[in-house]
């Protein structure tokens, strides 16, 4: 290469250069360097870098950059992949700043990486410009600022943010500036917390010890967004916790799987007080949390009941750290248990709770692994019940696990038996005190702990329809886990669509053969009441179940009762899983329909609507069901582990849309039957069929 060839991007030896190694690029230092150039037989590189009036802030990230022949410079992206660039700068590709690794390209030798060691740290020049934005003389001044109507509408758009939604530094700023005239909204706590600069003791001080005491009551949904794992300060948990304490014992129930999943999160924060730095304005202290929970459960048998499930179920999990947490907490319940009014006798109650689940658990696991066919298997457990040792079909009045309002006496033997499948679930039959029976589903091997959150999620949801005058005849089945893979959950006197098109050919058929009406008017010779539950339940269902994205939708999980509810069983699959290819987001099988008496009909179109009210409903509460969702990330359970559920739930309720685009685009999903469904639901008969 000549030296008249000076346009090519090439380098020079800075040894050779007798100037400093780095100078403005005056017009003297222009001359200077030009002078030099002429006396060299050496090339130079002349770097011109832009000026700006204002001042830039910026960070210069991790760099990797290729040499390849013709002068020109190739980038390499984080995935491996390259674009070419003939600029006379080599192109700059951004690696996460993180701990410096060397990636496995670097083996090449015409790579290299410039990593900047500062890149993690904070931004100095960033930090001084918050500091001067958020100067702490003018808060006299900021307590008595309002905003304009062109910010008030900014503030209100920002308020309304999913709780997911991060935001920007702009608009941290601005809810700053705003902090003091917010604190009579309710909605804006959890997004000023966010404003906080949590390594900024002044801020922390004014924020927690100033603001938070005098900030309006919040709803539900944002105490619990202030128990989850990004919430590191006591004091605001503890704030959490305080607004928690006005609900009643039935709403509570409604949060409780969630809130004991808190826990975790509470005790992290405070285990890690003494590793924090003393002069570090967040407290770690504990907020209250686990002693509210216990003082609910001790006075309230019903609510401490699940509690004390919830509980045995976390420490039966192989996490030490966990298991020894919720020991503690465990032992501090019972300690309050033995302390209050009759606490030993409802001590022992739960004693022989353990004991009962303990007999079940073991007979289950029997006859799943026992080579018997299952005649057998039902002959078996059959006598075990009977058998007076065991002291099973007679027993003195005990509140069942699964729902504490239910007195048992002992199970009915004969009526028990053992379902046709995997797991061979046992169906027990347990006679109760006010001389009813109770019918219940055990089961050994499976973890229920993804059903007893759908139907927990269910049960919220027909609660907030209900609010609002709304009564869509859901299902909500009880459902308990206890223990990571057992548990057992409510049996409802019903029949597979599979099973009813086998027996009875249509769903109608069915319906007329419990509940003729011969004399009916537009509802197909069946009683009008038991039609107008069925179409209700078809539009709940479809409703919850497209919210929750729960997938593996067949006709043998999809139930009706002979009275008209219609309901779904068997969770395997939720948050847009789905073993089918093309499975539609909404399940509306054609014999649904043709009950209706075809997608023309009048019960059609009120289906129909039914549907869109609920929807509309519960995007109201859309914050509370993600929040509730986020709390269980870190339960274990398969499909929502090590899983970004935010986009799952909030894609689901359309947000960014408006009420009546939110409408059109469910009806949509709704009006697309696909064939290609009956061919997925054919091919899923075949194969049961030959399963069996």
């Amino acid at each position: 290469m000549d030296k008249d060839n000076r346009d090519d991007f090439t380098f020079a030896k800075l040894s050779d250069l007798k100037l400093p190694v780095t100078f403005r690029m005056s017009v003297a230092a222009s001359d200077l360097t030009n002078a030099e150039t002429d006396k060299s037989d050496n090339l130079y590189l002349y770097v011109d870098l832009p000026r700006f009036d204002f001042p830039v802030i910026f960070c210069e990230p991790v760099s990797v950059a290729r040499l390849v022949p013709g002068n020109d410079y190739k980038r390499i992206d984080q995935d491996g992949s390259s674009s070419a660039s003939t600029s006379t700068a080599a192109v700059q590709t951004p690696v996460p700043p993180v701990v410096p690794q060397q990636p496995s390209f670097i083996v090449d030798s015409s790579l290299w990486q410039v990593v900047d060691p500062d890149v993690a740290r904070e931004n100095p020049v960033e930090d001084k410009h918050r500091r001067l934005v958020r100067s702490h003389r003018s808060s006299p001044y900021d307590r008595e600022l309002k905003p304009n109507a062109k910010i008030r509408d900014e503030l209100s758009e920002i308020l309304n943010y999913a709780p997911s939604q991060p935001l920007t530094s702009e608009e941290k700023d601005l809810i700053w500036k705003f902090r003091f005239y917010l604190t009579r909204d309710k909605r804006g706590l959890t997004k000023f917390l966010k404003s906080v600069t949590w390594r900024d003791p002044s801020e922390v001080k004014q924020a927690v010890e100033e603001l938070l005491p005098q900030w309006t009551e919040i709803d539900t949904d944002d105490a619990l967004e202030l128990l989850g794992p990004n919430t590191v300060d006591s004091r605001v948990r503890a704030f959490a916790v305080k607004q928690l304490s006005r609900a009643d014992d039935d709403e509570l129930l409604l949060y409780l799987l969630q809130l004991v999943q808190a826990l975790k999160f509470e005790s992290a924060a405070s285990d890690q007080r003494s590793s924090r730095s003393t002069t570090s304005a967040i407290s770690y202290d504990d907020s209250g949390l686990a002693d509210f929970l216990i003082y609910r459960g001790v006075h309230n048998p019903i609510l401490g009941n699940r509690f004390h499930w919830y509980l045995m179920v976390e420490v039966a999990i192989e996490d030490r750290v966990i298991k020894k947490m919720y020991g503690r907490v465990v032992y501090n319940f019972m300690q309050k248990i033995v302390e209050s009014e009759g606490g030993a006798e409802r001590r022992d109650l739960m004693r022989r709770q353990g004991e009962l689940i303990d007999t079940l658990a073991k007979r289950a696991r029997d006859l799943r692994t026992s080579k018997d066919p299952r005649p057998k298997k039902i002959e078996k457990l059959r006598a075990f019940l009977a058998d007076s040792k065991n002291n099973l079909s007679s027993m003195a009045p005990l509140p069942l696990p699964l729902n504490a309002r239910v007195m048992v006496t002992g199970i009915i033997a004969e009526k028990s038996s053992v379902f046709k499948s995997n797991m061979f679930p046992m169906l027990l039959y347990f006679q109760c005190a006010d001389g009813s029976e109770y019918p219940l589903i055990f089961k050994d091997g499976d973890d229920m702990r993804q059903d007893q959150l759908v139907i927990q999620l269910f049960t919220l949801m027909d609660r907030l329809l209900r609010k609002e005058n709304l009564d869509l005849k859901l299902s909500p089945y009880d459902v308990l886990a206890t223990g990571p893979l057992q548990g057992m959950a409510q049996f409802i006197p019903s029949k597979t669509i599979a099973a009813i098109v086998s027996e009875y050919g249509t769903l109608l058929n069915y319906l007329r053969a419990h509940y003729p009406d011969e004399g009916s008017v537009g509802t197909y010779g069946v009683e009008p009441g038991v039609i107008d539950t069925f179409i209700r339940s078809c539009a709940g269902y479809c409703v919850v179940t497209y919210l929750l994205g729960v997938g593996d939708r067949h006709l043998d999980n999809l139930l009706l009762a002979p009275d008209g509810h219609f309901f779904h069983v068997d969770f395997g699959y939720i948050l847009g899983r789905d073993p089918k290819p093309l499975a539609p987001p909404v399940k509306v099988c054609k014999e649904m329909y043709d009950a209706m008496g075809g997608v023309q009909s009048v019960h059609y179109t009120r289906f129909k609507n039914f549907c869109f009210t609920a929807f509309t409903i519960l995007r109201k509460s859309a914050n509370l069901i993600l929040n509730l969702v986020t709390l269980m990330v870190d339960a274990n359970i398969p499909h929502i582990k090590h899983r970004d559920v935010h986009e799952q739930v909030l894609g689901k309720f359309c947000l960014d849309l408006t009420e009546e685009q939110a409408i059109e685009h469910f009806e949509k999903l709704l009006n697309d039957i696909s064939p290609f469904t009956v061919v997925l639901d054919r091919m899923h008969d075949w194969a049961q069929y030959w399963r069996s």
